[in-house]
């Protein structure tokens, strides 16, 4: 037996097959993402049970795209808890619906530029508290 097949992901082949049937919206996305010069971001990358469409580690954000499908009370309610399951292991989620990225991409890309590029920001310190007795 392979040692490194032994090792794998058992996830890996669901990972695979949600790449090859992505949705022109993710397609699309994914064209546009692959060129950011701030490093890898993974196509439905495995992120505990879940499969994030996008995942950029180095930020620790997720983007999502969510289809008609998620409009309803079911889909909304397991994207409700897959959201908080993400943000509790460090991962904000940005969710988009496959109509925006299909219908202003350049809008879409802007957005999530901006909070990759925010999160690399170091924090910014806060003031320091005036000091009893430094006045004149």
């Amino acid at each position: 037996m392979n040692d490194k097949t032994d090792r794998s992901d058992p996830r890996t082949p669901r990972a695979r097959r949600l790449r090859r049937e992505a949705t022109p919206a993710e397609r699309n996305l994914w064209t546009q993402l692959r060129q950011l010069e701030i490093g890898a971001v993974p196509r439905q990358d495995p992120i505990g049970p879940y499969f994030a469409d996008f995942a950029c580690h180095r930020t620790r954000i997720v983007v999502e795209i969510d289809g008609a499908q998620h409009g309803f009370d079911d889909e909304r309610l397991r994207d409700e808890k897959r959201t908080r399951f993400l943000e509790t292991t460090g991962y904000p989620v940005l969710r988009f619906w496959n109509h925006e990225v299909l219908r202003d991409l350049e809008s879409v890309v802007d957005t999530i530029c901006a909070a990759l590029y925010q999160a690399l920001e170091p924090p910014t310190p806060s003031p320091s508290p005036p000091q009893a007795g430094g006045g004149e």
